[in-house]
């Protein structure tokens, strides 16, 4: 992977993601240079440097998609609020949880990226998903984006749930809907309890028992379907990092799925969070503990363990029942390699399972392939289109 910041790898995730998903190397090193020697004294300390730094070039970009909207160039403005969505929602995703600028900085992205989707003539509408779990208050809705693919007749959807740290507007600038799009097939981005916005503006927080909202989901998917233009029958599952659990878990158990993808095993998060205790491998974000507790609602040590203990997937996978890919990055720094041939391994039930490594050679052999995620985008997105046409 790219390391602009050389002893710092969360912040130069952050880089490496800007330019696999239409960031521009000019823009990404003039946000990026200011804060290089902040860099050198860990994850934590000068976050607030860098997201000021980024935001300085974003909302230059801002301010000349403004101008060439007031023109009337539409496309211009639209690329351009693209790639100011982009540089804020990564810059957002390094801050702290008990940054007071951090609603603010996450209502930007959206708004930014909402803009890019208006001028730019993207097919792509908001939704809120009704969630019935027991800890959530009455009327709560998760969020989401449906990217429709194009042409008549219902079409396979695909549901796709980020993980501990990524948003849905993350999930867009991926280019993952597009690349499903082109193979006719939609895409519902969602952030589950727990992430994006269902976290930072609807305090809904994660659970263990995924398969919870994965029902809330396809209850509403087969109300909607026809509005939608899918097909209620063809509906698949990709959770990518933290996802890579929530995803296995829920079809385990929620058999109205008709595919699911691990992108990125995370077979045993509980043990995953004992080894980074023991500070070995590496966070996701900066500030992780606060990070974890804000995402699960825990007040203290004790209480995360205790929530989080069951997030495991050992004697889980098993009773997965239908075709199940499962793609992991050689080199991945946060959760080791072995876990994904034992999630692998403990499919057995599955009718089509598949395990696809990607090595150093080839890239996307970090974690989630982001140093190469078209990539490891364009495989999965295959491996989905071919198993839908299997499936009828």
């Amino acid at each position: 992977m790219y390391m602009y910041f050389p002893t710092n790898y969360v912040w130069s995730m952050a880089v490496v993601a800007s330019l696999n998903n239409g960031g521009f190397i000019d823009d990404v090193h003039k946000a990026s240079k200011p804060v290089l020697e902040a860099s050198e004294q860990g994850d934590d300390v000068g976050t607030e440097l860098l997201y000021g730094s980024w935001q300085a070039v974003a909302d230059r970009l801002l301010a000349s998609a403004e101008e060439a909207e007031a023109r009337g160039w539409k496309r211009g403005a639209g690329d351009k609020y693209y790639r100011a969505a982009l540089y804020t929602s990564q810059a957002e995703r390094l801050q702290s949880p008990k940054w007071e600028g951090r609603k603010a900085a996450y209502q930007k992205s959206i708004d930014l990226l909402l803009k890019h989707v208006e001028l730019s003539d993207v097919p792509l509408t908001t939704v809120d998903v009704p969630y019935k779990g027991d800890d959530a208050p009455e009327g709560s809705a998760l969020p989401g984006y449906f990217y429709r693919a194009p042409g008549e007749g219902p079409k396979p959807l695909i549901v796709m749930w980020n993980g501990l740290d990524s948003t849905k507007e993350m999930m867009y600038t991926s280019g993952f809907p597009q690349q499903l799009a082109a193979r006719g097939i939609s895409t519902l981005m969602m952030d589950p309890p727990g992430s994006g916005e269902a976290l930072r503006m609807r305090d809904l927080r994660a659970r263990y028992d995924t398969e919870v909202w994965a029902a809330s989901t396809l209850d509403w998917i087969e109300e909607h379907a026809a509005e939608l233009g899918v097909d209620a029958a063809r509906v698949g599952l990709v959770g990518w990092s933290l996802g890579g659990y929530y995803v296995p878990r829920a079809t385990a158990f929620e058999k109205r799925i008709a595919l699911a993808v691990a992108w990125g095993a995370n077979y045993d998060w509980a043990a995953v969070q004992e080894a980074r205790r023991r500070r070995e491998g590496e966070n996701p974000v900066p500030h992780y503990w606060d990070h974890v507790y804000w995402v699960f609602g825990a007040s203290d040590d004790a209480d995360f363990l205790e929530k989080t203990k069951n997030m495991r997937l050992e004697g889980v996978v098993e009773n997965i029942t239908v075709p199940f890919l499962v793609t992991h990055g050689e080199d991945d720094r946060q959760i080791p390699v072995k876990y994904a041939y034992d999630e692998y391994e403990a499919a057995v039930n599955s009718p089509k399972r598949e395990l696809r490594i990607f090595d150093k050679v080839e890239g996307g052999n970090e974690h989630i392939g982001i140093d190469n995620m078209a990539y490891v985008g364009e495989f999965t997105a295959d491996w989905i289109a071919e198993t839908f046409a299997e499936l009828g």
